[in-house]
């Protein structure tokens, strides 16, 4: 395709649905579908189940629980500072790539609070303090330090070691299948056996090239500004650089240059899309800067309100909640007769998943 061709914004929809298997469900195991979604965001610890039964055929919850028992899969903070769920090999070779952004965000946060710790102290004190490899919360880990760093409070210094300066994971069995438990971190260093990969010296940045890549992979066409909102790495524009011979370009219809892998799936627009229920926090509405693809601008909002969407005709058309069996699904708009039909059909069968096939209960409001 010409360089200078413009993607509309159905044709990019169609292209982000296919790469994120909300087109045709796929047929592949849990973990390459993982890998391949670059990490699911898990901070509310059930909803990367939803996410991987929309996107995959006969999938079982189990499967899931038990890649991350066996250590194949972690929960962690990575992108955006918030806790994905990714794959062990990808958070070894990611996380020293993302710990700049980390450490940002946590000392945006509590800049006032933070102001005259030695960051590089207080991660010592925290490695200290996890060396016995025991579990610890992030409140027992903030109050092991606090004699020597009483002024921060609790919360600043946990945040800050937990999620920043040192590379934790969050045991099992939280995040199992419909186990509720509470958060205990142990270094990925200890749980995987293996320290993080270090980071590049020679300038070359092989993983934020890689970031690339495997960005256009599972959200591509997309701009520079997507790929930053994705993984909230601001210093990849070398990297862009770097294998900007590998990509085609497109422009959509404001303008901006898309980049793409060359033979990445790119549907022709009028290719019909199923109705899907997606988890709340999906990637694939806070996977870009532009979400006009996926979702209108006067309901952004909702994205990050930890909102679960209904996609119909592949835009997001309803809100969905569940209590008591029953899957409620509020339209943001009316509803043709047709669409209400399968959004009803699909909804009997998130309510079968979620019961364990005891309930097909939808109500439509």
């Amino acid at each position: 395709m010409s360089r200078a061709t413009v993607l509309g914004t159905r044709a990019l929809n169609r292209a982000t649905l296919a790469r994120q298997l909300l087109l045709d469900r796929a047929d592949v195991p849990v973990l390459d579908a993982v890998a391949h979604l670059g990490g699911l965001q898990a901070q509310e610890p059930q909803e990367p189940y939803l996410g991987l039964w929309s996107r995959l055929r006969a999938f079982d919850p189990a499967a899931l629980s038990d890649l991350l028992v066996r250590r194949s899969v972690v929960r962690t903070h990575l992108m955006r500072r918030t806790v994905h769920l990714v794959t062990a090999e990808d958070v070894l070779a990611w996380r020293a790539r993302h710990e700049t952004m980390l450490r940002q965000r946590v000392t945006g946060t509590y800049r006032r609070e933070l102001e005259g710790v030695d960051l590089a102290e207080l991660a010592a004190a925290g490695r200290a303090v996890m060396a016995d490899g025991e579990p610890r919360t992030m409140s027992e880990l903030a109050r092991a330090v606090a004699e020597r760093w009483p002024d921060p409070g609790p919360r600043p210094l946990g945040e800050m070691l937990v999620a920043a300066l040192v590379p934790m994971v969050q045991m099992p069995p939280r995040g199992l299948w419909r186990t509720k438990a509470g958060v205990r971190n142990v270094t990925l260093a200890s749980w995987l056996g293996r320290e993080i990969d270090p980071p590049s010296t020679d300038g070359s940045d092989p993983v934020g090239q890689a970031l690339v890549r495997r960005y256009l992979a599972a959200f591509g066409p997309a701009a520079t500004a997507d790929l930053r909102a994705w993984c909230g790495v601001a210093g990849l524009p070398a990297a862009v650089k770097a294998v900007r011979g590998e990509l085609v370009a497109f422009r959509d219809e404001r303008g901006r240059e898309l980049l793409d892998l060359p033979d990445a799936p790119r549907p022709d627009p009028g290719t019909p899309a199923p109705v899907r229920f997606l988890p709340a926090f999906d990637n694939v509405i806070l996977g870009y800067d532009d979400r006009t693809r996926v979702i209108d601008d006067a309901h952004r909002g909702l994205s990050v309100t930890g909102a679960r969407f209904v996609l119909v005709d592949g835009r997001v058309a309803a809100t969905w909640t569940v209590e008591d069996d029953t899957v409620t699904v509020t339209p943001l708009d009316r509803l043709s007769r047709a669409d209400h039909a399968s959004v009803a059909e699909e909804g009997k069968a998130v309510a079968s998943f979620l019961s364990d096939h005891e309930s097909h209960r939808v109500r439509i409001l």
